[in-house]
């Protein structure tokens, strides 16, 4: 996965898979959507929001593209 795709959805210049993503200012719902759709168009990968909501690191998202 580009991480840099997941960054400019969070409207940040990098991430780092180890970050929290409680730590982001823009961890909200919306952004749930967001990258539920990059997913979807991008890796083919289908995930509802509560699941996601529930991840706690970058990684978890990077570790659905794999």
């Amino acid at each position: 996965m580009e991480i840099d795709k997941l960054a400019e959805i969070l409207e940040l210049d990098s991430v780092k898979v180890e970050d929290e993503l409680d730590d982001f200012d823009l961890w909200d719902s919306l952004t749930i959507l967001s990258i539920i759709a990059m997913l979807d168009e991008d890796y083919s990968v289908n995930i509802d929001g509560d699941k996601l909501a529930e991840f706690k690191t970058v990684q978890e998202i990077v570790d659905l593209t794999l």
